[in-house]
């Protein structure tokens, strides 16, 4: 059960976050998650929004360079060792991990792990054999 997620081209430059994140806020685009990898001249911001598709639109409009992938997003508990868990599971089922982040949520009991695998497919079935929880999309959209 796959995520979209919204992968932006970011100059690497003061204010330019500031300047994205008043585009989302001008069109009413709520963030449910955010990661960013930067280099010295640019980053890539990584966001899961409330709705993906009229994001896209907004991004595509302010010309901005983007990407969207769909990504697993795994309901773990909010409590220690919950990600120890899922990794450990990921690397016994020999599934290499491109790269991860996390968020919590407004349920007390729960965070969600955005993981990019090397095998997302494989990643989700191994998850259901040891009853981890997925989020959909529309699950997201209402957190």
């Amino acid at each position: 059960m796959a995520v979209k997620q919204i992968s932006v081209f970011v100059e690497n430059k003061t204010g330019q976050l500031a300047e994205f994140m008043e585009i989302l806020a001008q069109n009413k685009i709520d963030m449910r998650a955010m990661s960013i990898a930067e280099t010295r001249d640019f980053g890539i911001l990584r966001i899961i929004v409330d709705d993906p598709e009229r994001t896209a639109a907004v991004l595509k409009d302010a010309g901005c360079v983007f990407s969207i992938r769909e990504v697993l997003a795994v309901a773990i508990p909010d409590e220690p060792g919950s990600l120890a868990r899922i990794l450990h599971i990921l690397g016994e089922n020999g599934i290499g991990l491109a790269y991860s982040y996390a968020f919590i949520t407004r349920k007390a009991s729960l965070a969600y792990v955005i993981v990019r695998t090397a095998d997302d497919a494989k990643a989700e079935q191994v998850f259901a054999q040891h009853g981890i929880q997925m989020a959909a999309q529309e699950e997201l959209y209402k957190l």
